[in-house]
């Protein structure tokens, strides 16, 4: 086929039939929506697509550039589409959480603005944040920039409403699906095919994937953050599920091994939790007989942009040795039973007690607003220190802070595990901090 442009090139991705003998299921047909095999990569090609091309023509006139609150596949797309058409494009966020996607976006010439934040992702309830303040900046009439506003903006979910819902119907002859698995992220590709498969078969489940609370799954709102977010309607879905980094690998591999689907770790988090999903279905249907049934989840994007994200968290993948100082090394007890203390117990404990206290948010974030005399780990640099050794002294205690104290408690616990005597996680981290009318200083 021949295409004059590669926006052409855009949907109409294959929907794959995973093999019976992989999956295990006896009564249910499970399909992949192969969203990998969009021309930049990824499921979010055709929102990027849908958000920006009505503002291009007035775009190029002016010179603008695009803006995307986006440190992923959106941006990617956007620097690529932006580039074709002769514009620049800026990427804003307080995080580049994944190195090979930052550096594929100076690649493409975009350019990167990180700025601070008081939390890992845009509070829209936080008028002072200062991500937010900029997202509310850039959302006015008549400004410089061309926003796409990926998280607020309808065309995002529209995208998937007028293309990757009816595709799934086309290629199933014309039916819904049963069950209908979705990550969720800015909610666009769940929000917009749940939509589609609703007025074709009412009774469609959708079930909702987001990461665990403590967990980072690339591309996957965790199920705090994901109420933060402009689309995403908690009606629409049935079940909402967690799934943790290590789930999200292993449905990854097994996408790649048995199905020969190169999924990055959102799809492969979307395979694992459909699969732990439909297991319960398929039991049901075992034990008292009925109709076939049919799923769909979507395989997001590619694998080579993560493969730093593998190499950390699966070390043996890549011929090298787990260390005892590893996160995912941590049980679910040995999280459990770290040493939690409250705003006022941590406040009486940095007067008396002179803990050390660890910040382990972004530069950016702690610039902005911090506990006095604390020092600023990022976590993933404060977890590629606790891999060789202790980073400080075990004769002195240390307060662990993050965003909202779900991380804080996994490095105590890994502390704790390493032999440290004395290492406590702040309970509902700076947020609570702040809550509680504690002081914050700026760098």
């Amino acid at each position: 086929m021949r295409y004059d442009s590669v926006t052409e090139v855009i949907g109409d991705t294959p929907l794959l039939r995973i093999d019976p003998a992989v999956h295990g299921l006896g009564h249910i047909d499970l399909y992949a929506k192969l969203e990998l095999l969009n021309p930049f990569g990824s499921v979010k090609d055709r929102a990027a697509w849908n958000m920006v091309r009505s503002g291009l023509p007035d775009a190029v006139e002016r010179g603008s550039q695009v803006v995307e609150l986006s440190s992923g596949n959106t941006a990617k797309a956007l620097a690529l589409i932006a580039s074709m058409h002769g514009l620049g494009f800026k990427s804003v966020t307080n995080r580049m959480r994944v190195p090979e996607i930052k550096e594929l976006l100076l690649l493409l010439g975009a350019e990167i603005e990180e700025l601070p934040g008081r939390t890992e992702c845009l509070d829209p309830t936080d008028p002072e944040d200062p991500l937010t303040r900029f997202h509310q900046a850039l959302s006015e009439p008549g400004g410089e920039y061309l926003h796409t506003d990926q998280y607020y903006n309808e065309l995002n979910a529209a995208a998937h409403e007028s293309g990757t819902g009816p595709e799934i119907v086309r290629d199933l002859d014309g039916r819904a699906p049963d069950v209908f698995i979705a990550c969720v992220g800015t909610a666009g590709s769940s929000t917009g095919v749940a939509r589609v498969l609703r007025r074709h078969r009412p009774g469609v489940e959708v079930v909702g994937l987001v990461a665990h609370k403590s967990d980072f799954v690339p591309g996957i709102r965790n199920i705090d953050e994901v109420q933060e977010v402009g689309l995403f309607a908690p009606g629409l879905y049935d079940t909402i599920d967690t799934v943790t980094s290590a789930e999200a690998i292993d449905g990854m591999l097994g996408l790649i091994r048995r199905s020969g689907v190169l999924s990055g770790p959102t799809g492969g988090a979307a395979y694992f939790g459909a699969l732990r999903h439909l297991r319960r279905l398929d039991a049901e249907l075992d034990a008292r007989g009925g109709e076939r049934r049919t799923a769909v989840f979507i395989v997001c994007d590619r694998v080579e942009s993560y493969l730093g994200y593998l190499r950390k968290r699966r070390p043996e993948l890549f011929g090298a040795t787990a260390s005892a100082g590893a996160l995912d090394a941590l049980t679910d007890a040995e999280v459990e039973a770290a040493a939690v203390v409250d705003v006022a117990e941590a406040r009486r404990w940095i007067a008396t007690g002179a803990p050390l206290v660890v910040d382990l948010r972004s530069p950016f974030a702690y610039a902005a607003l911090h506990i006095e005399g604390s020092v600023n780990i990022v976590d993933e640099l404060f977890e590629e220190l606790v891999r060789d050794a202790l980073p400080f002294s075990k004769s002195r205690p240390v307060l662990l802070a993050c965003p909202v104290g779900e991380k804080s408690a996994r490095y105590a616990a890994l502390l704790t595990r390493l032999g440290h005597p004395d290492a406590r996680s702040l309970a509902g981290g700076i947020v609570a901090w702040r809550d509680a009318g504690a002081e914050l200083v700026r760098e």
